[in-house]
């Protein structure tokens, strides 16, 4: 039961969540990427000339190149999913939840206090959930961070719930 966290509140859907079966949701990215410097938007048919001039120079210099077999794929997979360090965002299933119009805060609970954030602020929430393939057990099932800035800075853990207020 301790790997379970709450969304209550000021719902009208009470949620329970898993961390523990968000390693096979497609929303999940590597903990850097949501961290990455904002890329320069770039229009379509420059970004199709420079992967096309890439793929070009590419054959040119060493031949053409087969795509990887489907065995070679799923193997790169299995393997990123045993050793990745993965994170999701908590907005989704925020959303899902449906906060009260006249919600105004989001409460994240941990087991020794109450940290109040204003509910506008949730889409920057990033919720780790597995460390090198595996979950969090110590000081978990998930830590939080804000999506502004570095991921360096410290988490928050041992959450148990997010209270919509």
């Amino acid at each position: 039961m301790e790997n379970i966290i709450l969304i209550k509140g000021n719902v009208k859907f009470p949620i329970t969540l898993d961390p523990g079966v968000w390693i096979f949701d497609d929303r999940k990215k590597d903990l850097t990427e949501f961290f990455k410097e904002d890329i320069k938007e770039e229009s379509q048919d420059e970004l199709y000339t420079k992967a096309i001039s890439k793929h070009w120079d590419r054959e040119i210099m060493e031949g053409a190149v087969y795509p990887p077999t489907l065995k070679t794929e799923k193997k790169f997979e299995k393997e990123r999913l045993l050793n990745g360090t993965f994170a999701i965002q908590l907005l989704p299933f925020l959303k899902n939840s449906e906060p009260a119009r006249e919600a105004q805060t989001l409460i994240i609970e941990t087991e020794d206090t109450q940290i109040p954030i204003p509910l506008e602020e949730a889409d920057s929430l990033i919720l780790l959930f597995a460390i090198d393939g595996k979950p969090i057990k110590e000081d978990g099932p998930v830590h939080l961070y804000f999506n502004r800035g570095d991921y360096k800075e410290q988490p928050i853990k041992n959450i148990r719930a997010f209270i919509v207020e």
